[in-house]
C-alpha cells in the first residue's frame, strides 16, 4: 500500500483531476463532503455515477471510460467487492493512482493497480489525508478529542 507520507504528499499534489467512482448528489453523504473539500483545495473533480446527470457542477458520467479527459486519481466509494472492475478500468483510462477510501479495501484491486505502475491507496480518506499531510485538520471539522486553545507543539 502507497500509505507513506512522503508518497501520498506526491499522490496529493501531483493528482490533481480525480475521477469520483460513486459520488453521491446527496449532500449529506460522505462522497458529496469529500468532494466539496477536494473542489474547495483546487482539485478537478469528475462524478462517475450512472444515477445523475450533474453533482456539484460538474458533468456526471455513467463510466470512467467516458470520461473525455485525462484523469489522474480514480477515488472508489463503492462496496470493496465493487473495486476489482474498477481498478482495471482505472488502468485502461491511464490514470496514475487507485485510491479506495475507508472502509473501502480490495486487495486483488490494488494487485491490479499495482501490477500496471499505478500508485494505489487502501482505507484512507482522501481529504482527512489531505488536511493531516498539509495541515488543515483544525480547519475541517474533525474531532480530534482535544479540547485546548493551545496547538500541540
Amino acid at each position: 500500500m502507497s500509505d507513506d507520507i512522503p508518497t501520498l504528499r506526491r499522490i496529493l499534489r501531483t493528482c490533481k483531476t480525480v475521477a469520483m467512482v460513486g459520488l453521491s448528489a446527496e449532500w449529506h453523504r460522505p462522497s458529496n463532503f469529500v468532494a466539496k473539500y477536494l473542489q474547495s483545495h483546487g482539485y478537478r473533480v469528475i462524478p462517475v455515477n450512472p444515477r445523475y446527470d450533474h453533482i456539484l457542477g460538474e458533468r456526471c458520467y455513467a463510466r470512467l471510460e467516458d470520461i473525455p479527459e485525462p484523469v489522474h486519481m480514480v477515488d472508489v466509494f463503492r462496496k470493496p467487492a465493487d473495486v476489482p472492475p474498477i481498478a482495471a478500468s482505472a488502468v485502461a483510462i491511464g490514470a496514475r493512482c487507485l485510491w479506495q477510501q475507508l472502509g473501502v479495501a480490495n486487495l486483488e484491486a490494488d494487485a491490479i493497480a499495482r501490477a500496471a505502475g499505478l500508485d494505489s491507496v487502501l482505507d484512507r480518506c482522501v481529504k482527512i489525508e489531505h488536511a493531516r499531510l498539509f495541515g488543515g485538520l483544525h480547519w475541517v471539522g474533525v474531532d480530534t478529542q482535544v479540547i485546548s486553545a493551545r496547538r500541540p507543539s
